[in-house]
């Protein structure tokens, strides 16, 4: 027999006969110190699915209640009420909620696609703590025209709407409000097994959202001002023998891509329709006491949104989030040094998953090279995690391969094509990381450990003196919550260690997240000859939850310290303590449904002791009774030092600063309301950086949903890094000379998203971003002397400066030509590019999917720094496009 769960949310008439309750005093609270229970009943008869509780199995259903506000007016009994009724079998959880809306004509229903956010709509949310640890929870939610939402909750309070189930939930509207009817099959819960004859108690939470009056209310009081929210659940009881199901699913998929491009009919590699059939399978497994083993062959991601433009003119890495399914369902369980704080420096990710498939490292091309073709993205040949909570564990572990990565090459001999050949642009790559977390104290106290590896085969020598061999992070971790969590305390120790080659580990030591050269830090020794490289990081936090809320942290990390392997992170080498006091009220008043205010600053310093960040920060922000919103942000910076600015060179004073922001939104139940944002920032320099953000949300109809997102960031820079130049000469800094320009730069793009809901099993999503950016490089300058921020203006204050007619700089730093000439290329550019995809989804059945998509990007530049909207905007459209058309078919599998 299949086993399933089923939940019924109901608010529709039928044989219940249910009332509608009067309406009671405002001014009436509620009770929010006890736990509240729901009992559930074993199913006695047939259930359909079809948003009505007629069937006489419901009316053997004990009802539950009481539901009061989260907000406004926290702890007031809910105007509308809602009932709750729970039901049972081998197979499934069946749960009814009617949810009574005194002016049903007024319900708000938007279809969107699934687990689709910012969408206007009154929605239920049934929550399940399935391992009743208090701390993870499974989410379903739907609205009244049907629109899905599944969501896995961890630590509390850390959602992950990428976790997919297969369940059933039919909708209705009726005179006395709306119904949602839940079939959940077992086989989609978290649980382990217990003796028979035994009762299994589980979390319970039921909450409802009544968009017109931007209300939340709920059965287990939360407010959010809370101190956490799995931890605050009821319970349900009475699950007699529910047997632990036996999950196994698989979705094996196929697609065909075809690739329109531009290029050469030279080119040997070069196809205008490159077609690339592929296949593939995921498969998750139920594993003894709750755990879940999860695999990938051959994974396709064509459907996910492509990632938005940059230009990154800093020596740091730019970060993108994840968008791959794979990866992102359950990556909270792979989560560390989450340590609970307002306000942080520095921001790591110890476990960062596009590592995996990532852009190959190598280059292909150079000298003698006269076509190379590359592939985009290293094949992820495999990967398995096996996650879950198993008797008060949680147990996160995955390993993924990706197999040697090969660019095809042709030579060139003189005018004649040379050899065709292959060439290696990324080793043969094993990625693991595993997470184990202990809760103690009911989840109010949890332990956990990490360990990551990242192994490369680099025998072949293309590979040895460019990429670390192997690569191991490891550390444990705490949270502590006091006095029901209204104080809590958290932190984490953790160490890395990488091997190489001696080049390798060279490299390591001189980029921009080390920079081991500094002339001027004694404390640091670059050393040529060392295989390995270590390093640590800590943090240790105190935080209080409630209406007053704030936190004080502590956190370093050593110079050697090297995550990028597997993890992210931007510099290493610094201590730093940083405070948060703030004050919410949810209370609604006669002007602010809700406000807050708020100040924090951050201190900052090297291992040296030379302090490299200063700032001291504040605002405040409301919701205004008519659900306008508004907020205002200031900050000063006083000057510090820098050991970054010179990219490796001595240390330089950064001037002092000031910023200010105010932000503000229209009332987002209206089918066309606004947002948007100003910011200016300035120096003592003379530096600024103004720009200006607005959204645009518009709801034409109740299954159309367009967002536009216009943004300009205009800046005046006063010290761009150009380059480094090595020279010995008496009147260089160090032996170096350290390049630097004004820099005017324009950047406009515009975010859009267009969702066409079609049912609530088809939709189309459509996203677009046009992108200009614009850089004016001018007075070329040379650092001067450490510690300060003089520069010398070549062809002003020293020597000359020539630029030819084929944009080719060249300086004559002393302008007497003692000192060695140097040139370098006329930096200014203009990046225009157009990046966009539109995916068509239809979910067939429960769990299987058809997707169509095409992807265009369009890619421009121009050695020109001027900034014209209209020209720029154009050239766009006039660029030859790459497009990428996908068909791919999942098909679900399971019991």
């Amino acid at each position: 027999m299949r086993r399933a769960l089923v939940i019924v949310l109901t608010a529709i008439p039928g044989a219940l006969k249910a009332q509608n309750p009067p309406a009671p005093s405002a001014t009436v609270t509620v009770d929010t110190t006890s736990r509240p229970v729901a009992h559930a009943a074993r199913r006695s008869g047939e259930i359909h699915l079809d948003g009505k509780l007629d069937e006489p199995a419901w009316q053997a259903a004990p009802v539950s209640g009481n539901f009061i506000k989260s907000y406004p007016k926290p702890g007031a009994r809910a105007p509308d009420q809602t009932e709750v009724r729970v039901l049972y079998d081998d197979a499934a959880l069946y749960v009814g909620i009617r949810l009574f809306d005194s002016h049903p004509d007024s319900i708000a229903a938007q279809l969107a696609r699934r687990d689709a956010s910012g969408i206007y709509s009154d929605w239920v949310h049934l929550i399940i703590d399935s391992y009743h640890d208090r701390r993870t929870a499974l989410r379903f939610t739907v609205n009244p025209k049907g629109v899905k939402k599944d969501v896995y909750t961890s630590n509390d309070n850390s959602e992950d709407l990428n976790w997919d189930a297969v369940w059933e939930v039919e909708t209705a509207v009726d005179s006395l409000g709306w119904v949602a009817e839940y079939r959940i099959p077992l086989s989609q819960l978290r649980f382990g097994s217990s003796p028979t004859g035994s009762e299994r108690i589980w979390g319970f939470q039921v909450q409802r959202d009544i968009a017109r009056r931007q209300e939340r209310d709920t059965w287990a009081a939360w407010t959010p001002q809370s101190p956490g929210f799995v931890s605050l659940f009821g319970d349900l009881r009475g699950l007699v023998d529910v047997p632990s199901p036996q999950r196994l699913e698989i979705m094996p998929y196929a697609s065909t891509r075809l690739t329109r491009a531009p290029g050469s009919a030279n080119n040997p590699f070069f196809h205008a329709n490159d077609v690339k059939p592929s296949a593939g399978a995921d498969l998750r497994y139920g594993l003894p006491a709750g755990l879940t083993l999860t695999a990938t062959v051959n994974p396709d991601f064509g459907q996910v949104e492509v990632d938005p433009s940059v230009v990154n003119l800093s020596a740091f890495e730019t970060f993108f989030p994840e968008k791959r399914p794979f990866f992102l369902e359950g990556a909270d369980v792979f989560s560390f040094g989450q340590v609970s704080l307002q306000n942080d420096y520095g921001s790591q990710r110890y476990f960062y998953s596009r590592r995996i498939g990532r852009q190959p490292q190598r280059a292909a091309g150079g000298p003698g090279v006269a076509f190379v073709k590359t592939p985009d993205q290293t094949t992820i040949a495999g990967a398995a995690k096996i996650t879950g909570k198993a008797r008060g564990w949680t147990v996160g572990l995955l390993d993924a391969v990706t197999p040697q990565e090969r660019a095809d090459v042709l030579s060139v001999s003189g005018d004649e094509p040379g050899t065709r050949y292959s060439a290696p642009v990324e080793p043969l790559t094993n990625y693991f990381v595993g997470r184990l977390k202990r809760d103690y104290r009911a989840g109010a106290t949890v332990v956990g450990s990490m360990l990551t590896s990242t192994i490369r085969d680099v025998g072949d020598p293309v590979f040895k003196d460019i990429l670390r061999s192997n690569a191991t992070f490891g550390g444990v971790d705490f949270e502590h919550g006091i006095k029901k969590r209204k104080w809590i305390t958290s932190g984490f120790l953790a160490g890395s260690h990488v091997v190489g080659s001696q080049q390798a580990i060279a490299s390591t030591q001189l980029n921009s997240s080390h920079y081991y050269q500094r002339p001027d830090a004694d404390y640091l020794t670059f050393d040529a000859t060392r295989t390995s490289l270590g390093g640590h990081i800590g943090e240790i936090a105190l935080a209080k939850t409630g209406s007053v809320y704030g936190s004080l942290a502590y956190k370093e990390m050593s110079p050697g310290l090297e995550l990028n392997d597997i993890g992210f992170h931007g510099r290493a080498d610094f201590r730093a303590v940083s405070t948060f006091l703030g004050y919410q009220d949810f209370q609604a008043g006669k002007h602010f449904r809700s406000f807050g205010y708020y100040g924090y600053t951050n201190h900052t310093w090297n291992f040296g002791g030379t302090s490299i960040y200063q700032g001291l920060a504040g605002g405040a922000f409301a919701t205004f009774t008519n659900l306008w919103n508004a907020g205002i942000g200031a900050g000063v910076s006083p000057a510090f030092f820098s050991d970054r600015f010179t990219r490796g060179g001595p240390l330089a004073k950064v001037p002092a600063s000031w910023n200010v922001g105010v932000n503000g939104g229209s009332d987002q139940r209206k089918p066309f309301w606004v947002s948007g944002s100003i910011n200016y920032t300035r120096d003592d320099s003379g530096a600024e950086f103004p720009n200006i953000s607005t959204t645009v949300d518009l709801r034409p109809s109740t299954f159309i949903h367009v967002s536009l997102g216009p943004s300009l960031i205009i800046g005046r820079s006063t010290g761009q890094f150009v380059r480094g130049v090595a020279d010995a000469s008496a009147t260089s800094t160090f032996g170096r000379r350290y390049v630097f320009a004004d820099l005017h730069q324009s950047t406009l793009f515009m975010n859009t998203r267009v969702e066409w809901t079609f049912t609530p099993v088809v939709s189309l999503q459509v996203y677009a971003q046009p992108f200009v950016s614009a850089g004016r490089y001018s007075n070329f300058k040379e650092f001067t002397a450490p510690r300060t921020y003089d520069f010398a203006v070549y062809g002003r204050d020293r020597g000359t400066i020539v630029r030819s007619a084929s944009g080719l700089y060249t300086v004559d730093p002393d302008g007497a030509g003692a000192a060695p000439a140097f040139q370098f290329g006329d930096p200014d550019f203009n990046v225009r590019n157009l990046r966009g995809n539109a995916v068509l989804r239809w979910e067939y059945r429960p769990g299987s999917a058809l997707f169509v998509v095409w992807q265009q990007q369009r890619s421009g530049f121009e050695p020109i720094g001027d900034f014209d909207v209209n020209r720029d905007v154009g050239a766009i459209f006039r660029t030859v496009p790459t497009n990428v058309f996908l068909i791919k078919a999942s098909y679900w599998i399971g019991r």
